[in-house]
């Protein structure tokens, strides 16, 4: 297995979180890549943030989002950020963070997540409408693809889990 540098930024190109991982393979839902335990990532040029838990992540095609998925004890058993589409080029997936997110917790819930920044940053960073209306549209069909286990939200990301596990 490779190694890949994930690499999300702002809107505006403002570095966010960064951090190594293994490419684990393609499927019919995208790139997989993959973390153990204790992997170091970071928010910018923030300190170092230690990842406690294993996670996934996937890199959808001619998607606005991206997904991790991780092992427990982590409450968040599924964090996707809507994003640009990611770009795999050179060694890095990259994207940009347009600020929504959606989870679903341990419990089941399914949240959206950062409706406030989203609405800071349509202004900060002055996002196109066609910025703005991809993010809804995405953000929309994950809380339902999300809340209904369907995709790759219905399991998909187990055997990639276990290789990172």
């Amino acid at each position: 297995m490779s190694e890949v540098r994930i690499v999300y930024r702002k809107y505006g190109g403002a570095l966010h979180w960064h951090h190594f991982a293994r490419l684990l393979g393609e499927d019919e839902h995208g790139v997989w890549a993959g973390f153990p335990a204790r992997t170091v990532a970071q928010r910018g040029h923030e300190p170092e943030t230690v990842f406690e838990v294993p996670s996934v992540m996937l890199f959808p095609r001619d998607s606005w989002w991206t997904a991790s998925f991780n092992a427990p004890p982590h409450k968040a058993e599924i964090y996707c950020d809507i994003t640009t589409v990611p770009v795999r080029r050179d060694g890095r997936i990259t994207m940009a963070d347009l600020d929504l997110d959606v989870l679903r917790m341990r419990d089941g819930r399914v949240l959206l997540d950062d409706e406030d920044e989203f609405a800071e940053h349509q202004v900060r960073y002055a996002y196109p409408q066609e910025i703005i209306s991809q993010a809804e549209r995405s953000a929309a069909w994950l809380m339902e693809a999300v809340t209904a286990r369907t995709g790759p939200f219905g399991g998909a990301h187990d055997r990639w889990l276990s290789l990172v596990s």
